[in-house]
């Protein structure tokens, strides 16, 4: 069993909150050692700056991309690379954008399987064979909205495929209780998890720090 990591995202609704450089500053002494956003709501300034700002605070960084067109997704690894991200989650596989992550020392964790409206609905074979896909290309995981599965079962999904991976994978949204934290604890290759909008509606109670710290405490339990 591997460590469970949380990636505090400093995203609502799928865009990066307006004032996400002050909200960092101000719980950057929270428990959580991984931070993220998403090129939504930023500028590549900005972008830049809260990447900076993370790392300087001994953060490692992420930023997560939702386009699935190679074009976007390559435009987007281009931006990680500029402004000095760790890890890249998200956009479909393409070898183009492995190649810039790969270049420019980014860890790279696609989605797989993804519709052309950027849900998963494959059956959970055809999910864990494109993991297996995936995996065979050299990244270094692989990243699931699996609790937006519309395919099936999401416990089912992720049970499949985190006894297929040889690598951690990630989960990316809806993370929104210690129940489901509970589920994840269970998957030996479950890696990481972002939570962000549940932190902005306050689904595990107190100020954004306090949640942040109540959530990697409750990690070691």
């Amino acid at each position: 069993m591997i460590d469970k990591n949380l990636i505090v995202m400093l995203t609502w609704h799928d865009v990066t909150v307006a004032n996400a450089k002050e909200l960092f500053l101000e719980c950057r002494g929270a428990a959580a050692t991984h931070w993220g956003f998403k090129i939504e709501g930023t500028t590549p300034e900005s972008m830049a700056e809260l990447i900076s700002l993370m790392k300087q605070a001994g953060k490692r960084t992420y930023i997560e991309v939702l386009a699935i067109d190679e074009p976007t997704c390559l435009k987007s690894a281009q931006l990680c690379a500029q402004c000095g991200a760790d890890h890249l989650l998200g956009t479909l596989y393409y070898e183009s954008v492995h190649r810039v992550c790969k270049e420019a020392g980014i860890a790279y964790s696609p989605f797989v399987a993804l519709d052309p409206d950027t849900r998963l609905r494959a059956p959970i074979g055809q999910v864990v064979e494109a993991v297996k896909e995936a995996e065979a290309k050299g990244v270094d995981g692989i990243n699931l909205s699996a609790f937006r599965y519309l395919g099936g079962d999401p416990e089912e999904l992720l049970a499949a495929v985190s006894g297929a991976v040889e690598k951690p994978f990630s989960i990316a949204g809806s993370v929104n209780s210690f129940e489901r934290i509970d589920y994840l604890k269970t998957l030996p290759m479950l890696g990481a998890f972002t939570i962000g909008g549940a932190f902005f509606e306050n689904q595990f109670g107190g100020s954004f720090a306090e949640q942040i710290d109540k959530v990697c405490a409750y990690l070691k339990n």
